[in-house]
């Protein structure tokens, strides 16, 4: 079941995911979690919270209209491989229709890229790195 939540039930698998449980949950909120118009989603297997995203309001580069980041994206290592992810980012890409924005985008981890080009995602930038985190590429796509 995909539901909206808040970035306090997110925070413990965003820790585990993306930053191999080395920080409190607390030293993993973006300062994007709070924005207007931000939202977060999760997916839940028999109650326990198995992939989160998280989506914010925020253009990137030339590309006009309304565009949403999408950051944080994690599914729990137990559940990987089953399209969980895939189902929980496309869920948010038709929200995100439906809010009528333009695009999305996000800063995708190297190992990460077929995940994204599999939903539609193109590279839009040359590869850079995240200082602690790793090799990126930034990625976009049209919603409408």
């Amino acid at each position: 079941m995909i539901k909206f939540i808040s970035v306090e039930e997110l925070l413990p698998l965003r820790n585990t995911v993306l930053r191999d449980g080395k920080l409190t949950p607390n030293e993993c909120r973006f300062p994007t979690d709070k924005l207007d118009g931000n939202f977060h989603l999760g997916y839940f297997i028999k109650g326990e919270l198995a992939s989160i995203a998280s989506f914010h309001p925020q253009s990137y580069g030339q590309y006009k209209g309304n565009g949403y980041q999408i950051r944080g994206m994690a599914t729990s290592e137990k559940y990987r491989g089953e399209g969980i992810g895939t189902r929980l980012l496309n869920f948010g890409l038709v929200y995100l229709r439906e809010q009528r924005a333009n695009y999305a985008w996000c800063n995708a981890r190297k190992k990460a890229l077929k995940f994204y080009q599999d939903i539609g995602f193109d590279i839009v930038s040359p590869e850079f790195d995240i200082p602690g985190i790793g090799p990126h590429y930034a990625m976009y796509a049209k919603i409408q």
